[in-house]
C-alpha cells in the first residue's frame, strides 16, 4: 500500500467526518444567514432610498409652492402699486382741475368786478360831466334844484 492509497483513504475519512459532523449544513446556514442579512440590508437601503425620494419630492413640491406664492405676492404687490399710482394720478388730476376751476372763477369774478368798477366810474364821470355841462348852460337856482333831483334819479337807476 503505497502513500497515495493512504492519502486517498485519509481524504475519504476526512470528508465522511466533515459530512458526519454537519459542516456543510453549518456552512449553508452561515451562508443563508449572511444572504438574509444582505437581503435585509438591501431592503432597508431600498426603503431608505424611497423615503429619501419621497422627502425630495415633498421638498421640491413645497419649493415650487413657495415660489408660486412668492410670485403671487409680487404680482399682488405690483397690482396694488399700479392701483396706487393710478389713484394718485387721478387725485392729482382732480386737484389740478379743482384748482384750475377755482382760479378761473376768481379770474371771472375779478373781470366782473373790474367791469362793474369801470361802469361805475364811467357813470360817475358821465354824471359829473353832465352836471358841469348843464350847470354852465342852466342859470338860476330853480333849475339847479330840478337838475340835482334828475341826477339823483339817474344815479339811483344805475345802481
Amino acid at each position: 500500500m503505497d502513500a497515495t492509497f493512504w492519502a486517498t483513504v485519509g481524504l475519504v475519512l476526512f470528508l465522511v467526518l466533515v459530512v458526519f459532523a454537519g459542516l456543510p449544513g453549518m456552512i449553508n446556514k452561515s451562508l443563508d444567514s449572511r444572504a438574509e442579512r444582505i437581503r435585509n440590508d438591501l431592503d432597508e437601503a431600498r426603503r431608505l432610498r424611497e423615503e429619501a425620494q419621497n422627502l425630495l419630492d415633498d421638498y421640491q413640491r413645497r419649493r415650487k409652492e413657495a415660489e408660486q406664492e412668492a410670485a403671487d405676492i409680487v404680482a399682488a404687490a405690483k397690482r396694488e402699486a399700479d392701483a396706487l399710482v393710478v389713484e394718485a394720478k387721478a387725485r392729482t388730476d382732480e386737484y389740478v382741475a379743482r384748482r384750475s376751476a377755482l382760479a378761473e372763477q376768481k379770474i371771472a369774478q375779478a373781470e366782473r368786478d373790474a367791469v362793474a368798477e369801470v361802469r361805475s366810474s364811467a357813470v360817475d364821470l358821465a354824471v359829473e360831466a353832465a352836471t358841469r355841462l348843464l350847470a354852465q348852460k342852466v342859470d338860476g337856482t330853480a333849475d339847479a334844484a330840478l337838475f340835482k333831483a334828475a341826477v339823483s334819479d339817474v344815479k339811483a337807476r344805475l345802481n
